[in-house]
């Protein structure tokens, strides 16, 4: 049975488009983004149920057929809807854990003071605006495929901000290159942004297959850095030097970090085993580590500081106050998109679709107008709907898809989570126009790293 020419393909389309611009105006209307989309998503799913119980469905076929062309598209969902939702769970669960853990390790490094430590110690240098520009880019690209690009973004900019002086001349073109610095080098990893970890829990491009697209993302960042350096104001920010150490088990946090990295990525190279169980198997390792802290070594760190006793009333190494202070907003929402988007792919929006603009313009094109679209709408989703076309590309095209939705966010302000984060730090001066004066020199880089790309992998099929 047909969905799309029904009342059930109209009805999820137009929920989806008016929760889209719903999340679009998040800042106007001073709605959480989560909100409607997760509403809206759970919504599509009743009216599906409804139509299939309706019409006795036990199974849904949707054909796309384009007349005089070889494309034939055919999705079969055996089973209905409940057997569709089961598996769709699945995708969502391993994925939501996988970003809980990595979430909750960032919120306890930052309670640590590691990043403030970072922060005061780069300020400690006393570098001229056009070093502290360079600094903080390159800070944010080897620290986004670790800390992925939103934590990395927000962080650096802070950084920027507090030793601007003020100077909005360097506040705008150093905010810029943060956020195009945080969405390159998040592409290039798996855990640098969730489109990566999406395409890499997938299994479309493996874990070491990602370092095609380093060279690509140093470009991507590169030209836009090195054309806006040029326009920065010359001198020193006269800020005050601070020294800021870091908490006791900051050290043990980091390497604990960094070695649940290292067992998702086992569990899945070579167990062939979800990352996401590496990753809360890590999250094991965060909570007993924290529980020696509670019991002994935050005991040893009042002796040295001459207290008897802890004045505190809840403990700093308590792990659950780190759970809490998680983004759930962005969880949520993350949640609600791939329920929407399922909910498109199971009525057969992504089929129809995917067969035609793939077919018209070629992977190539198809895959470098992704990432002009994901600077439009959220890259989550387009990624999602991308892994669910069922296109038989090679490993090239899906590294180009990965770089393409991951920095063409960066051309508008509102074309990636890094971006909306980071206009939040100084509205007086970042804003939407003034991202927008230097798109055209992220397009040159967004260019560049795509003809990158192409002589990268170039023997790769």
């Amino acid at each position: 049975m047909n969905m799309l020419n029904s009342w059930i393909g109209y009805s999820v389309l137009v929920l989806f488009v008016i929760a889209y611009a719903l999340i679009v105006f998040e800042e106007k209307i001073h709605l959480k983004k989560s909100k409607p989309i997760v509403l809206v998503g759970c919504i599509m799913w009743l009216l599906i149920g409804i139509y299939e119980i309706k019409h006795e469905v036990h199974h849904a076929s949707i054909y796309s057929l384009k007349d005089g062309s070889t494309v034939h598209y055919e999705v079969r969902h055996e089973g209905g809807a409940h057997d569709f939702v089961e598996h769709l769970i699945a995708e969502i669960g391993g994925l939501f854990f996988f970003l809980l853990v990595a979430m909750t390790y960032i919120n306890t490094l930052s309670s640590l003071n590691v990043f403030q430590a970072l922060r005061a110690w780069l300020i400690s240098k006393g570098l001229g605006f056009r070093s502290l520009f360079w600094a903080t880019g390159l800070i944010t690209f080897f620290l986004s495929p670790l800390a992925d690009n939103l934590t990395s973004a927000l962080l650096m900019s802070t950084v920027a901000l507090a030793v601007s002086d003020g100077n909005r001349k360097f506040i705008v073109p150093a905010f810029v290159n943060i956020i195009v610095a945080a969405n390159a080098g998040g592409a290039w990893s798996p855990f640098g942004d969730i489109t990566t970890l999406m395409v890499w829990t997938a299994g479309k491009v493996d874990t070491l297959k990602f370092c095609y697209l380093m060279i690509p993302s140093i470009v991507n960042w590169f030209i836009p850095a090195l054309i806006m350096s040029l326009f920065l104001p010359k001198g020193k920010p006269s800020g005050e030097k601070e020294r800021i150490a870091m908490k006791p088990g900051a050290k043990r946090c980091m390497f604990f970090f960094a070695l649940t990295i290292a067992t998702a990525v086992s569990f899945h190279q070579f167990l062939s085993l979800p990352p996401f169980l590496g990753m809360m198997t890590g999250l094991g390792y965060l909570m007993f580590m924290q529980y020696y802290m509670q019991k002994w070594g935050e005991k040893a760190f009042l002796k040295k500081m001459g207290l008897t006793a802890e004045r505190r009333k809840v403990s700093r190494y308590e792990f659950f106050k780190q759970v809490e202070r998680v983004e759930f907003d962005t969880l949520l929402f993350f949640f609600g998109v791939l329920t929407a988007v399922g909910a498109l792919s199971y009525v057969g929006f992504l089929a129809f679709v995917g067969g035609g603009v793939y077919s018209f313009m070629g992977d190539t094109y198809a895959n470098t107008a992704i990432g002009v679209l994901s600077a439009i709408v959220d890259n989550i989703p387009i990624m999602y709907a991308v892994l669910n076309m069922d296109l038989a590309m090679g490993l090239d095209q899906w590294l180009l898809v990965t770089l393409t939705a991951g920095v063409g966010g960066s051309l508008l302000s509102v074309g990636s989570a890094a971006g909306v984060a980071v206009m939040g730090i100084n509205r007086e001066n970042y804003t939407f126009m003034s991202h927008l004066k230097w798109s055209p020199v992220i397009a040159l880089g967004y260019a560049a790293s795509i003809v990158t790309w192409r002589l990268v992998t170039m023997n790769l099929g």
